[in-house]
């Protein structure tokens, strides 16, 4: 199959995206046209990616001393602990700024390789392959890495561009569909804040990504879902103004995950699903947008089977538990809860535009429960 290349054009760094399958085999190619100096290569692994690939990237890189970093991966691993291990190792190897850290795995992987990176040496080459259909289509572009804290998610970190992202479709071959799932709620995310029309084909389409993992509407997905998140995030990659956007149902969603304490009980994924609905039913009786609009989206949820128990998050003590978390949200810049809405399927509010105080946010909680549409 045709591989896509997406040339991404950074203020930082320029470097290409590549899209299809078996397109790990461009590794060693690339790795020349970065940096001809380079001698030594980390890769930090997912353990649970099939030995078959490990084998298959050992081969690839054949001309290079490369040292493999293996881990159980949870959001356990982004901490401040597993960051020095790692950086000690690599210092004890004597790794140099035109050697390379290779992330292959999740978005999970890629947070914590990409900080780790980013502070070797003050900065090492960094290429990142992730392996679920979430950090294909989000995590892997945009510069964002980082650890997590007590007190919330990825609250320390860094903007670190990867020298060049690896999007290989067959990895998705072994993911089991909750994961689909997982990285299909960022691709529903991008068409409603930027494109009608993708989201028109995602009303098309959605039950060949979600049932059937059909490479070439993945391959399509996976493309514009990228396209559109670095129109946002190559214009403000520092993430202080337009690229909030791209935090449509986020602000709800971390909240959840905060909630159940990062658990297997709810995925990322699944609460960005909640959230983008607790958002549009909040933008519908805020009247930022239509009923038309809001029925809609619950159209491509009903029809994709995506609600995820939604009532239960809305009942008075379960939403009021979630809500104490928003305050903690890394867009807030004073004591209101800074949320991005929706006007319409492809259109959003500014951010900053709706400020809510957590009072405010508590006394919509019953209209939110009463909207049966």
């Amino acid at each position: 199959m045709k591989k896509t290349k997406i040339t991404v054009l950074n203020k930082n760094l320029n470097y290409s995206l590549f899209v299809g399958y078996n397109s790990i085999r461009l590794l060693p190619r690339e790795i020349k046209l970065i940096n001809t100096k380079s001698n030594k290569i980390g890769v930090v692994l997912d353990k649970k990616i099939p030995k078959k690939y490990k084998n298959k990237i050992k081969k690839l890189l054949k001309n290079y001393k490369v040292f493999f970093f293996e881990y159980s991966v949870s959001e356990n691993l982004k901490s401040f602990s597993n960051v020095n291990n790692l950086l000690e190792k690599c210092i004890r190897l004597n790794f140099n700024r035109n050697d390379f850290l290779i992330a292959v795995g999740g978005g999970i992987v890629g947070d914590f390789c990409g900080f780790v990176a980013s502070i070797l040496k003050r900065g090492v080459n960094f290429i990142n392959i992730p392996t679920t259909l979430l950090a294909q289509v989000d995590s892997a572009v945009g510069g964002k890495t980082g650890v997590n804290s007590k007190h919330g998610k990825n609250l320390i970190g860094s903007y670190y561009q990867p020298n060049l992202v690896i999007c290989d479709l067959s990895f998705l071959n072994s993911l089991p569909k909750r994961q689909v799932t997982n990285g299909y709620a960022e691709i529903l995310k991008h068409a409603i804040i930027s494109d009608k029309n993708f989201f028109n084909w995602l009303q098309k389409n959605s039950h060949k990504i979600l049932k059937n993992k059909d490479v070439k509407c993945l391959a399509y997905a996976i493309t514009k879902s990228n396209k559109i998140k670095l129109s946002f995030a190559n214009k403000d990659v520092r993430d202080k103004n337009i690229r909030m956007t791209l935090n449509y149902g986020h602000t709800f969603a971390h909240a959840i995950e905060a909630r159940y304490s990062y658990s297997k009980k709810i995925n990322h994924g699944e609460a960005v699903l909640i959230g983008m609905m607790m958002a549009a039913k909040l933008s519908f009786i805020k009247k930022v947008c239509s009923k038309a609009t809001l029925l809609e989206l619950i159209k491509i949820y009903k029809k994709n089977n995506l609600d995820y128990k939604l009532k239960s998050f809305l009942k008075k003590k379960e939403f009021n538990s979630i809500t104490k978390f928003m305050i903690q949200d890394k867009k807030n810049d004073d004591s209101k809860i800074n949320l991005i809405l929706l006007k319409k399927i492809g259109k959003t509010t500014r951010p900053g535009q709706y400020k809510l105080a957590l009072s405010e946010l508590r006394k919509n909680n019953k209209k939110l429960n009463n909207l049966n549409f």
